[in-house]
């Protein structure tokens, strides 16, 4: 079975050669360098230039020289062998041969993402060694795995979010053929693939977009990167949304993943009538209304409006938002830590979270202290639980941190495993962070690499040092907090498979491996019917209780996290998990738990 997608930008082999496009609007000449011999490129209307070689295919490398001048990689380069400045080659997407016909992928309500940066998630950093670590994570009962962001960036060691070529998958983990091996490898053995995607700015090396179609972005919107992307422009915003929406697709059919992650999406600036993110979900379930095809938004204004369900409850545009909020009640509880965004949650982090596992977002428009009182969020307990992917870790709760600190260094193992039960058991799609399985003990540090623009690579030092100055334990020493262009810095990152078999790793995973199993026999049935609506009351104000009600039954979640031991009644529900709890009686130490679940009458 053979898998290509087919668009107008870039390089698109066909039976009369190679078609070459660029959109290169502020251009004055454009011409195709291939083999050491520039060709003109014609311009055929509306700053698109298009030419189609006889005899070229599969494997030969080319650039565009822009107005006579400097040379620049295609913006829809399928590869980059030599970085982000060198010339691209062309890929045949149909020259890959698929072995997986008969995947058809899985529901969304199966879903047990396992987030992961190639690079640091194996000894050899590659898609090819990630491939041989699957079966583990399939006895794990991961359902899915989410890889941090791969277009090309500059340098071999980056988190994946200084991306400045998103078609091409960075050759620092093999090549396109090695990424189609690993997702084939995947659905053999049923796991769902996702890629966490960039639409809201490029990386600050090795972008030319600048050089030759300057109406890409615009003043109109400023984000913390600069001037926005301009994909509510009069001229320009059809064809900078359509290389986004392509790009989309590309992953999803070329490559066959299953599901997209879009970081950031509060930062897509749009005022147009139709927004950015709701016609881009619109146009991907338009294209493949036959696959399983999963949608999930990273989105800090917190907007319930992406999320929408139809009459069958299937989601309209996107399934999912990344559910910061609950990450925060849970570390504010396990860590006491009030910083920064936690102060937002530390007045009241018991209450905080009976909201979150009941209605999804803490703030549904009230203010956020954290942004000087400005109102956040949209009122979301009409959503069910499937429609928020909540984590206690990912790469960026971690890796923003100063010493990139896991949670297991940070809180007391009796309380993370009754949050690890919490996230694992209640109804919204959990995430672990690679590594969280076990409680690894490497660290995930920021780290890049820009060598050799000695200037950027200290201007990162620096400012990354900076950030932190604030922090009062880092006021008086900053020398201390890594340095993220050093590559011990990415190495010190990557994480050590050997630790879950020894003494108080094992013991972890085991606990997160059963809670998994619980949550395929008896939750997963639940959420698989028509949701209903929850209830959810403090007994006690560090007491919480939540039961969820689906058409099939209902899972109730009681929770003490205070200091003193909570007793009450068993409503005869049927205990899959507990911390310590009895039969008639439901007597909670301090800082345990238990999940009940209930047939329908």
């Amino acid at each position: 079975m053979q898998r290509a997608h087919t668009m107008p930008f870039g390089a698109e082999t066909t039976k009369d050669g190679t078609r070459f496009a660029l959109w290169a609007p502020t251009a004055e000449r454009v011409a195709l360098v291939l083999d050491g011999v520039d060709h003109d490129v014609p311009d055929v209307g509306g700053g698109w230039r298009v030419l189609t070689v006889p005899g070229i295919g599969s494997g030969a490398r080319y650039g565009y020289r822009i107005d006579g001048d400097l040379v620049v990689p295609d913006p829809a380069s399928r590869f980059q062998p030599d970085d982000v400045s060198g010339l691209s080659e062309i890929v045949d997407g149909h020259a890959h041969v698929w072995t997986d016909a008969a995947w058809k992928g899985r529901p969304w309500e199966e879903v047990v993402l396992y987030e992961l940066h190639v690079g640091t998630a194996t000894p050899e950093g590659t898609y090819a060694a990630l491939a041989d670590k699957l079966e583990d994570l399939c006895d794990l009962g991961v359902t899915a795995i989410e890889l941090l962001p791969l277009a090309d960036f500059k340098g071999t060691r980056n988190w994946g979010y200084d991306g400045v070529l998103p078609y091409a998958p960075d050759a620092a983990y093999g090549t396109p053929d090695d990424l189609k091996r690993l997702v084939e490898r995947a659905h053999g053995l049923g796991l769902m693939v996702f890629l966490d995607v960039v639409y809201n700015h490029f990386g600050p090396a090795g972008n030319y977009l600048n050089v030759y179609a300057k109406t890409f972005f615009t003043e109109r919107h400023q984000t913390p990167w600069g001037a926005g992307i301009n994909v509510d422009g009069q001229d320009s915003g059809r064809v900078v949304r359509d290389f986004f929406f392509q790009n989309a697709l590309y992953w999803l059919e070329e490559y066959h993943f299953d599901g997209l992650r879009f970081d950031a999406v509060h930062a897509i600036l749009d005022d147009s009538e139709t927004h950015f993110i709701g016609e881009l979900g619109e146009t991907i379930r338009a294209r493949l209304p036959g696959r399983q095809v999963h949608l999930v938004l990273e989105n800090e204004a917190n907007q319930a409006r992406w999320l929408e369900r139809g009459a069958d409850g299937k989601a309209r545009q996107h399934d999912a938002q990344w559910a910061d909020d609950l990450h925060h009640c849970w570390h504010v509880l396990l860590t006491g830590e009030d910083a920064g965004y936690y102060a937002s949650f530390s007045d009241k982090p018991v209450a905080h979270l009976a909201r979150c596992l009941s209605e999804g977002f803490a703030y549904q428009g009230e203010p956020f202290p954290t942004l000087d009182n400005h109102p956040r969020g949209e009122p979301s307990a009409h959503l069910p639980p499937s429609a928020f992917v909540t984590f206690l870790q990912n790469h960026d709760q971690v890796g923003n941190r100063a010493l990139g600190e896991r949670l297991s260094a940070l809180s007391d193992p009796k309380k993370l495993a009754l949050a690890r039960a919490g996230l694992l058991l209640a109804p919204q799609i959990p995430m672990l962070w690679m590594g969280e399985e076990w409680s690894a003990t490497a660290p995930f540090l920021f780290f890049v690499d820009f060598a050799p623009d000695h200037d950027l690579n200290k201007a990162v030092r620096e400012g990354r040092r900076r950030e932190f100055k604030s922090f009062a334990a880092f006021a008086d020493d900053t020398s201390v907090i890594p340095d993220p262009t050093e590559e011990a810095t990415f190495l010190d990152s990557k994480i050590d498979w050997a630790e879950r078999d020894r003494p108080g790793h094992r013991e972890v995973w085991a606990d997160t491996r059963n809670l998994l199993q619980i949550r395929r026999q008896s939750v997963v049935p639940l959420t698989k019917s028509r949701y209903l609506g929850a209830q959810v009351h403090l007994p006690r104000p560090d007491v919480v209780d939540c039961t969820w009600r689906y058409e099939a039954g209902s899972l109730r979640f009681l929770a003490n996290l205070g200091t003193d031991d909570f007793e009450t009644p068993s409503d005869g529900g049927h205990i899959i998990w507990s911390s310590d709890a009895g039969d008639s009686t439901i007597l909670l130490p301090s800082w345990t738990g238990i999940f009940l679940t209930k047939a329908a009458q």
